[in-house]
Formats: structure tokens, C-alpha cells, sequence
């Protein structure tokens, strides 16, 4: 409403984005939840329709494009905005909305301050709406404090009197009247309780023809891992997951210049990462595997967690943060590129210990902190590199 009202234009200050419309990520990562619904868990296929959707359809349902936005002034005396508009046809929707600062606050631009209280608002319809003799009404009422919202009820229609209408309003609410009768709160199937993460999962990629591109469950952060056909293998790794960027893009927030994809859940503590790698960079080129990662999205660039790399030169290094400035351990591993490796690490309380192909490498290194997180696996740069055989218990 208020983009409408403050702007007064359709093109520009009106025009609203709903970020994102299906939070499909890791509630712990940046924005968790922040979605016209919630479905973050499809190993168990729980979802919530948030209340998002309902205010949302307030204004969806009883407009259309092509409708016109009517020029009054939308203030509230008692606080809180409203908006007309017309399809030029004779039909009219009202939407109004008495929310408190507390419960409007967007994450750009700040709001300024401004109080709402119970009122009673009339609405004068004038020209060719002053012979509307009645108006549905649909309601929403937020309740932040108990959780017993009621979203999108239908209730009994309202009598216009000579072009005027009132009601009573009452804070944090959400009314549309309008003459269509077109409004339907639909059902959906109950869904699935939640589940938290399997506590042992593993994927070896072999998926012939995948209808997509990213292996399920998978949260890629900075870079891109996708199914890959790696037709030169003759033996078990013809079917793997690469990192396929090679170039690092232009960003808008600080993201790492390493590449990550996180899986699981993020209150594991201890945890046993295995993964098959593949360096495809010589030289300079390195691939980790990691657990305990606690964070993403446009904080991926402190990231920490305990990290096992592996690179092309033949050094291993196990680090408490992405960027690999704190350096826990470090030694000569003896890998190569172009040669598939077997990396495992393995974290109980406050001690990490690593093998390569299943002998031991490393142990004993102490890592207090972080004190839980996701596993992850990814790259020392923006470069091709295979992964395979993945597995956390």
C-alpha cells in the first residue's frame, strides 16, 4: 500500500518485490524463511503457506493487470494506509492495512517511525461508484504475540449507504472490500511433519539423465556444482558432481573466492565427512571437504568451520575458516591432479582427525570453535573439480 501511497506512482515507488517467493534454502543460512512460504525440507516434504501468501492475495485476488490505482490520499488518521483501485469497468477494490511499525519493518529502506491505534474509518465512494450498494470483505488479523493469527476470512458483506461506508479497525489488521466476488481461500494437503536432516546420508551422482542439474539437498553458496558425465573415466567415477565456474562473477555483497555447496543440518556437532575428489587445476588448483560450516549466503566470506584441503602441489592444509588464513595443520599429502583421491574427516567434541584414502593423515588437531554446523565441500578457486562417493554420518 504504501509504496502507492508515499510515491503516488504505478511505474516506480508502487511496484513491490517478494523475496523469495518459496524459501527453499537452510533456514539458518542469510534471509532464512524469508518467503511467501516455507518448504526448506524436501527429504521429509514439509511445508508452511506463511502468512505472506494471505496478505498478499489480498490485494492478487481483487485486481488484476490493468487495473488503475484511484488518486486519494491513502493516510489513516488513526495511522495505517489505504489504496483504491478500478478496472474502469465499474468494479472496485479497497485494501487496507492498520500495521504497526514493529510488524512493517522492511530490510531497505528503514522505516521511519509513525504509531497506529484502533479506529473507526469511513470511505466515501463518489462518481460512478456513489450507486455500490454493498461490498465483500475479506480480514486478516496478525497475532505476533500468541501466534493465533487469522489469515483471509471471508466475512458478511457490507452495506454502502449513499457512497459511505465505515468500520471499525483495529491494529495490525488487513481488510479488502471490493465488489467482485471472486475472493476463495483455497485448501491444501496437510503436509508431512518435519524432519530434521537424515543423520546418515550419502549420493554417488549416478544419475544417467537428470531432469536437473544440481544434486538434491546441496546448497551451493559461491560457485556451481552440477551433475557431470565424465565420459574419460573407465572406471567408477563416469557419473560425478563438478564444480563448473571458472570465472568469479561480479557480486554485489563480499562473496568468497572460494567455492562451497553446504549440505545438512546445522546443529551436527560431530560428524565423519567422506568424499571421492578430483583436481582438475594443476599447479594451484585444491579441493576440501568440511564440517561444522556455519554460515553462507552474504557472510560466505567468514565462513568458518574445520576445512581439509588437498591441492594439486601435494600439501594438505586443515583451516578453522574458508579464506584458509587459520591454519591448524598443514603438511605434504602426496596428491596430484587429474587422479581421484579418497579425503575423510572426521570431528568428535573438540578434535578433528583426516585420512586419505583411508589412512590416516592427520589427527589430534584441537577445534573449539565452531561449535556445530553443516558439512561442505568446494574448491580453492573458481575452477573445475570432481566430487563423488559423498557421504556424513
Amino acid at each position: 500500500n504504501t509504496n502507492h501511497m508515499n510515491g503516488n506512482n504505478t511505474c516506480f515507488s508502487s511496484r513491490t518485490i517478494a523475496w523469495n517467493l518459496v524459501a527453499s534454502y537452510y533456514e539458518e543460512l542469510p534471509f532464512g524463511r524469508c518467503g511467501l512460504m516455507t518448504a526448506q525440507q524436501p527429504w521429509s516434504g514439509h511445508y508452511k503457506v506463511e502468512s505472506p501468501i494471505w496478505i498478499t492475495a489480498h490485494t492478487t485476488q481483487f485486481t488484476q493487470p490493468g487495473w488503475s490505482y484511484l488518486q486519494v490520499d491513502g493516510h489513516l488518521e488513526g495511522g495505517g494506509s489505504f489504496v483504491a483501485l478500478t478496472d474502469g469497468l465499474g468494479n472496485l477494490s479497497i485494501i487496507i492495512e492498520t500495521m504497526s511499525h514493529n510488524h512493517s519493518k522492511c530490510i531497505r529502506p528503514p522505516l521511519p517511525n509513525f504509531s497506529v491505534v484502533p479506529q473507526r474509518a469511513t470511505f466515501y465512494l463518489r462518481g460512478s461508484f456513489y450507486m455500490v450498494e454493498t461490498l465483500q470483505v475479506w480480514h486478516s488479523r496478525l497475532d505476533f504475540e500468541s501466534g493465533n493469527s487469522s489469515l483471509f476470512q471471508q466475512l458478511h458483506p457490507v452495506k454502502v449507504w449513499k457512497g459511505r461506508v465505515s468500520l471499525d479497525l483495529n491494529v495490525d489488521e488487513v481488510y479488502t472490500l471490493t465488489t467482485l466476488k471472486t475472493g476463495w481461500k483455497c485448501g491444501y494437503p496437510e503436509p508431512p511433519p518435519p524432519q530434521p536432516f537424515p543423520s546418515s546420508y550419502k549420493d554417488d551422482f549416478n544419475i544417467r539423465n537428470p531432469p536437473f542439474s544440481e544434486a538434491p539437498n546441496f546448497a551451493d553458496q559461491t560457485g556451481v556444482f552440477e551433475y557431470f558425465v565424465n565420459a574419460s573415466d573407465p572406471g567408477d567415477h563416469v557419473f560425478t558432481l563438478r564444480q563448473v565456474v571458472v570465472q568469479r562473477p561480479i557480486t554485489w555483497v563480499s562473496d568468497a573466492d572460494q567455492t562451497i555447496s553446504v549440505i545438512g543440518n546445522f546443529q551436527w556437532v560431530n560428524m565423519t565427512v567422506t568424499c571421492d575428489i578430483y583436481i582438475e587445476k594443476p599447479g594451484d588448483g585444491g579441493v576440501f571437504i568440511a564440517g561444522r560450516v556455519d554460515n553462507g549466503g552474504i557472510y560466505v566470506r567468514r565462513t568458518k568451520g574445520v576445512f581439509f584441503w588437498v591441492f594439486a602441489d601435494g600439501t594438505y592444509r586443515v583451516t578453522r575458516d574458508l579464506a584458509g588464513n587459520e591454519i591448524l595443520m598443514k603438511g605434504l599429502a602426496g596428491v596430484r591432479a587429474n587422479a581421484w583421491h579418497t579425503l575423510t574427516l572426521n570431528i568428535q567434541g573438540s578434535s578433528a582427525s583426516g585420512l586419505l584414502n583411508g589412512y590416516p593423515l592427520w589427527e589430534n588437531v584441537t577445534v573449539a570453535r565452531p561449535g556445530n554446523g553443516w558439512a561442505a565441500l568446494g574448491t580453492r578457486s573458481f575452477e573445475f573439480a570432481q566430487f563423488d562417493n559423498f557421504q556424513v554420518e
